[in-house]
């Protein structure tokens, strides 16, 4: 302000007039500014719009193909690309283009259920620990510590043998031991905001233990809640094929990536193509997820400069 009425021809009521102006504009919401950073993320609107075309394949694509994903043609069995068959048969005659687009269906289906049974069990689990503390936290400790030393794969492998089969028995499957790295993340946002003035102000004004934690904590650790479950998603991918290659996941008649990759497996040197367009889509899900993610991390970080 002093800079500005040193300067010849700026008058003090000019002065004044620029100061209300500056004093009158609103700071950016954190949405906005989340928003911003975002969107200037090159990799993550990258991944998002790969992610956004697989989806739309996936869901709309077999609509537009003229063979269904079970129709056997046992005259063109173990065709390699061509126009009729863009992707190649397998060795029974099924077309693997509409195969992998019913497949890709129903992997991000499973990776769904998982990602939001896993990130509601571990939410919960989470609020609960960080916000009462104690005993409570100290058996959550132990739960997620039992967990994290359990081998993940050596457990889902029994754990397919007698509850694998459909696409929902695995997402819960998967979802019942992906919870722990929400757990650990909303705990911690929840040990950092307990004890802060808008919390104690509603601790006095009489608010209960529940509303606390689902009024008032909660939304501010939606951030990182929402980071964990996109990366979560790209795991259940990698760990639904998994066990579906290993025959322990989604089981014929049905099918999945994984599927597609295991029935695959015998015919890698003569047909290659049966098992590259399966693996690629895997691929680019997983990638495409874990871009997204990274971005949104950045994104939700009130210290990030973005890219």
């Amino acid at each position: 302000m002093t800079e500005l009425m040193s300067k010849p021809g700026i008058s003090a009521e000019e002065v004044r007039v620029d100061s209300v102006e500056g004093l009158s504009e609103k700071p950016e919401s954190f949405g906005r500014q989340a928003w911003d950073r975002f969107r200037h993320h090159r990799i993550a609107i990258a991944g998002g719009v790969l992610l956004t075309l697989l989806v739309l394949m996936f869901v709309f694509g077999p609509f537009f193909v003229k063979y269904d994903f079970d129709a056997i043609d046992v005259i063109n069995r173990s065709q390699g690309p061509s126009l009729d068959h863009p992707f190649g048969t397998d060795d029974i005659g099924r077309d693997i283009l509409a195969r992998t687009l019913i497949g890709g269906r129903v992997s991000l289906r499973i990776a769904l259920i998982t990602s939001v049974v896993a990130t509601v069990i571990g939410t919960v689990l989470g609020a609960v620990s960080g916000y009462f503390g104690g005993l409570t936290d100290a058996i959550t400790n132990w739960i997620i510590n039992l967990f994290l030393t359990v081998p993940l794969i050596a457990v889902l492998l029994v754990f397919g043998v007698k509850y694998g089969g459909s696409p929902l028995s695995t997402g819960l499957m998967v979802a019942f031991f992906g919870w722990v790295g929400t757990a650990r993340v909303v705990r911690s946002q929840f040990v950092q905001y307990k004890n802060m003035e808008f919390v104690q102000a509603a601790r006095a004004a009489g608010a209960s233990s529940t509303r606390i934690i689902f009024r008032h904590i909660l939304p501010n650790t939606l951030g990182p809640i929402l980071v964990a479950a996109t990366l979560l998603t790209g795991t259940a991918i990698i760990l639904e094929s998994t066990l579906s290659f290993l025959s322990l996941g989604v089981k014929p008649p049905a099918t999945s990536l994984g599927v597609l990759v295991a029935e695959a497996k015998g015919d890698v040197a003569s047909a290659p193509h049966r098992i590259l367009f399966p693996g690629l889509f895997i691929t680019l899900i997983v990638l495409s997820i874990n871009f997204l993610g990274d971005g949104l991390r950045d994104a939700l970080d009130p210290t990030s400069k973005g890219d």
